[in-house]
């Protein structure tokens, strides 16, 4: 047996199951079809058996999620909620929503946002407390993209598209979006779709500003590929299995 294997650990496949991968059987063709690895290494033999506390996982080839303590979820953040989990001032913020959660409060010590998004901006806000995956998410250098609609006013001029990915000239550097596109427009207000990985405090509203359209409203869509879907404001979920496998592989993990 290799290094992977831990004879005091747990089957591979009854792992996969409780992971909620396939089914006990159905792990064990995966196993056998060289579609899983462990800590890097293809294992194709029933009898490994792993520490699903320490092991790094792999079903063709996303990340599974092993340890029952970690906690992933996607908040639809409301419009006026601060990103904190408490606040000195008495305002509302995401600490709150949580509140009445015990369920998540007795699992998920230390949970945290990844990232944040200004109390006049709603949408999708990642939550967690799983550390590594949280701080790629939020480092730069990964480049994991992020989604908007925007609200805007004025008239869209044909090039606003080009201006934004070519860079906007901002107090603190320049500033672009990967893609940009015009989703709606009527007289004097527009809706458009702006795609960018940078993090920068009010990014895409400094943008939009400097270029002459000022924001009415935001709304952060995607993380990557997670998105936001039909999810209520104020609501929480918990993300699944293969949003949180595109994370992890969205930051290289």
């Amino acid at each position: 047996m290799s290094n992977t294997h831990d004879p005091d650990g747990v089957r591979l496949q009854k792992v996969l199951a409780r992971a909620g991968v396939a089914s006990r059987r159905a792990a064990e063709d995966l196993i056998a079809q060289g579609r899983v690895q462990v800590d890097g290494e293809t294992v194709r033999e029933q009898g490994r058996r792993i520490d699903p506390d320490t092991a790094v996982v792999h079903v063709d080839g996303a990340r599974i999620t092993l340890r029952d303590d970690q906690v992933y979820l996607a908040l639809n953040k409301p419009f006026g909620l601060h990103s904190t989990m408490s606040d000195d001032l008495g305002r509302p913020c995401i600490g709150d929503l949580l509140a009445d959660r015990v369920e998540i409060m007795n699992t998920a010590q230390r949970l945290f946002h990844v990232g944040r998004l200004d109390a006049e901006t709603e949408g999708l806000l990642l939550l967690t407390n799983d550390g590594e995956l949280g701080h790629r998410l939020m480092h730069p250098s990964y480049e994991v993209p992020k989604t908007y609609l925007a609200e805007i006013e004025g008239k869209i001029a044909r090039d606003l598209g080009r201006r934004l990915r070519d860079g906007i000239e901002l107090e603190d550097g320049i500033a672009r979006v990967d893609s940009f596109k015009l989703v709606d427009a009527v007289p004097g207000r527009a809706t458009v779709q702006l795609v960018l990985h940078e993090g920068r405090k009010h990014i895409v509203r400094r943008m939009l500003d400097e270029v002459g359209h000022p924001v009415q409203r935001l709304v952060r869509t995607h993380v990557g590929t997670v998105a936001l879907g039909n999810q209520r404001p104020g609501k929480l979920r918990p993300l699944d299995r293969v949003e949180v496998g595109s994370l992890y592989k969205a930051v290289g993990l």
